[in-house]
């Protein structure tokens, strides 16, 4: 299902055989505390894409767009931004390139928060460009991803205060479960720990993560497990195919 594994003659017979949906997955290079490295966001768009393929059963998986926006975390070392407007760019490439070779539903969703905003804003300019043939579908529910978390935390056993957003509790489960070994446990540190609603987000956002963390932690890492994480992937999946099979639906029952 993996687009870029496969040869020209594949992809051909995929969409002959109707497999004409084609997910865009994007994530982030960016800082995640001390005790994680900055491809996390990378990573988890990587593997919500498949598991998103795997409940749809109609659509293949383009590669990640890997670099997201994310100005509000250069005041850590390593971070990778791209302007807003470069982000589109890249989207509409993408999305335009895909639509030529006939898929017909190009869905769009992000393992980075500071893509929710840009995906959605520019979601209608993406479906014009790709033409009457194909829809472009965005997710772009922020606050109910990090609501989603708190439930599967809570759920596998751990304390759903300790989600804050990035770097926390539920991410570094993720990561864990994604990357064995790779958390580094001794430089777990606890973030910000107060609420996470539109307010602080716009907050964050524009005076970016430093000013409210120093550590760069939205929420606390600590009670982190590979359970926690696994089951947070599979419910944040569940939660993308809803969407995008509803709004599917949708769009192929207008006349």
């Amino acid at each position: 299902m993996l687009l870029e594994t496969m040869t020209f003659e594949e992809v051909q017979a995929a969409l002959a055989d109707g497999r004409c949906d084609v997910i865009v997955p994007c994530g982030a290079v960016e800082q995640h505390g001390p005790h994680l490295p900055l491809d996390v966001d990378a990573v988890h768009a990587d593997r919500l894409a498949v598991e998103l393929a795997q409940r749809l059963g109609t659509a293949l998986v383009a590669p990640t767009i890997r670099v997201g926006v994310s100005p509000h975390h250069m005041g850590f070392a390593g971070t990778i931004s791209l302007r807003p407007e470069t982000f589109e760019a890249v989207y509409t490439d993408y999305c335009q390139s895909l639509a030529a070779h006939g898929f017909r539903s190009i869905l769009c969703f992000s393992a980075h928060g500071g893509n929710f905003a840009p995906l959605a804003e520019m979601a209608q300019r993406l479906d014009a460009a790709v033409g009457p043939d194909c829809r472009v579908v965005v997710y772009s529910d922020l606050l109910g991803l990090v609501d989603i978390w708190r439930s599967a935390v809570a759920d596998a056993g751990g304390d759903p205060d300790g989600v804050g957003g990035h770097a926390d509790v539920a991410e570094s489960s993720v990561y864990a479960h994604l990357r064995p070994g790779q958390v580094r446990t001794e430089r777990l540190v606890r973030g910000y720990s107060g609420p996470v609603d539109d307010a602080f987000l716009q907050r964050m956002f524009t005076g970016g993560v430093r000013a409210i963390s120093e550590t760069g932690i939205m929420g606390d890492p600590h009670g982190l497990s590979t359970a926690i994480g696994e089951l947070c992937v599979q419910r944040v999946a569940d939660a993308l195919a809803t969407h995008f099979t509803q709004r599917l639906e949708a769009v192929r029952t207008l006349p």
